[in-house]
């Protein structure tokens, strides 16, 4: 009787130990690279898949992941589920949709990862590329530049982006904000995206 109560209990810890496990692995991360074509993402559609293909090849399973972009008939913050999320090492980023835009997100230079767990260079490093595309403002919802609903890649139009270190050329709100810092110069190329400090990155999040 006595063992068979260990046994039990040696099973509940381990579905416990399991579920903690589950509920800390990766959900969120910015792509390490471009898919090749500037701001022309295919639209959400090809945003997500894009942002599916990278965690699937980093080894992550069961979930449906959504690209943090807003169009003008969506805005990016109903877009990447309820939370929490958590990067490629286990650090939270935030508990649900209202902690991450706010400045109770743990959003940094070291938290702000790629898929492979990778910090994304910054501000200072060389070359910088924290300009994320986003096409949103500070509270998430859908900003005008939105390199034509992500599926321009010319000179014309342009994208908000934010800084993923949280560092600009100021200590304005702007220059540290994570999703909404200023409009790329020069359209919507991968050129005129590093123009900036940018490499046509943009952030992933799991939606389940």
């Amino acid at each position: 009787m006595k063992r068979r109560l260990l046994i039990v209990a040696a099973a509940l810890a381990c579905s416990v130990a399991g579920a903690y496990a589950q509920e800390t692995t990766m959900s969120f991360f910015v792509t390490s690279a471009n898919p090749g074509k500037g701001g022309d993402l295919g639209g959400l559609a090809g945003a997500d898949a894009y942002c599916n293909t990278l965690a699937t090849a980093s080894g992550s399973t069961g979930k449906t992941w959504k690209a943090y972009l807003s169009t003008d008939a969506e805005n990016a913050k109903d877009r990447i589920g309820a939370g929490p999320w958590y990067n490629a090492k286990g650090e939270k980023i935030a508990d649900d949709v209202a902690t991450l835009h706010s400045d109770k997100n743990n959003l940094t230079k070291q938290t702000a990862l790629n898929e492979k767990g990778e910090v994304i260079n910054g501000r200072g490093d060389t070359p910088n590329r924290h300009d994320i595309l986003t096409g949103s403002k500070a509270d998430g919802t859908a900003a005008p530049e939105t390199c034509g609903n992500w599926t321009l890649s010319g000179t014309d139009d342009a994208a908000i982006v934010g800084h993923s270190d949280r560092t600009g050329l100021n200590d304005s709100a702007e220059a540290k904000s994570w999703n909404s810092s200023h409009a790329t110069r020069g359209g919507c190329t991968q050129e005129a995206f590093k123009g900036t400090g940018g490499d046509g990155l943009f952030y992933c999040f799991a939606a389940n």
